[in-house]
């Protein structure tokens, strides 16, 4: 499993996978800043309203105090909305990993493993639908556990054993998507769980590296390609045509 990480970080500035680390850390970022500002704007808006409300439930007094609330109020919800989405940054790569993840499949199947099928590419709808999904879920799980960070790190513990289940689910589904249906990329990731939840560790070290983590989709991605295919085992239908009249010739 540690080869099959170091595999895939090198991957990540390898020259072909460049376009798609650019574009995906393109798009990561327009939809965290444009997150940001409406979550912004809608916080300012509450504290605005709600201090004019006071105010005109105090008949007018206390002008001066529930002006400085408010914006103590919205200076308070500019930092919220900082360190929501360094949380939310799972839900985000979850949200772009839909996008690019049968370039990246491919590119490694092609370069690692030559003598076998190129999988079939995830119809692209089916692949949003997955990461809606999977980041809404994300969302649900962290809001969950978002009370226990008050308590002597067990919040930041279950927000790193979250991400390592839901990111590690999410692309080795997609990495056995490629070759099984969805029913059986679900079933296979049930049976190896224990195996899957470790790699989503490394996924969650990953994208909880400030910056480097808007590359998590390459990472996660690529990582999982590699532990698909050894999960998977010899598969003599995956070989080419070439390769698999040899092998039953002349067996390895």
């Amino acid at each position: 499993m540690l080869d099959a990480a170091v595999r895939a970080l090198a991957e990540i500035f390898s020259k072909p996978m460049r376009a798609i680390l650019w574009k995906s850390v393109g798009l990561a970022l327009i939809l965290i800043v444009v997150g940001a500002i409406a979550l912004q704007r809608v916080l300012n808006w509450l504290a605005g309203a709600g201090a004019a409300w006071a105010e005109q439930a105090l008949n007018g007094g206390y002008h001066s105090l529930l002006e400085t609330l408010a914006w103590i109020v919205s200076i308070a919800a500019g930092f919220g909305v900082v360190f929501g989405a360094i949380f939310l940054m799972p839900a985000v790569t979850s949200l772009v990993a839909g996008m690019f993840v049968d370039e990246i499949g491919e590119h490694v199947e092609r370069k690692d493993y030559p003598a076998e099928r190129v999988g079939t590419a995830v119809p692209l709808m089916r692949a949003l639908i997955e990461s809606i999904k999977i980041a809404a879920l994300t969302i649900v799980v962290y809001l969950a556990v978002l009370p226990f960070v008050f308590f002597a790190g067990a919040g930041f513990i279950a927000f790193f054993l979250a991400t390592a289940w839901l990111l590690g689910r999410q692309y080795f589904e997609f990495a056995a998507m490629r070759f099984r249906t969805l029913e059986e990329a679900k079933a296979m990731r049930r049976r190896h769980a224990m195996a899957i939840f470790i790699a989503g560790l490394f996924i969650a070290a990953f994208v909880s590296i400030p910056i480097v983590n808007l590359a998590t989709p390459v990472f996660g991605m690529a990582f999982m390609v590699h532990i698909h295919k050894r999960l998977s085992g010899p598969r003599p239908e995956l070989l080419e045509p070439e390769r698999k009249a040899r092998l039953q010739t002349f067996p390895e």
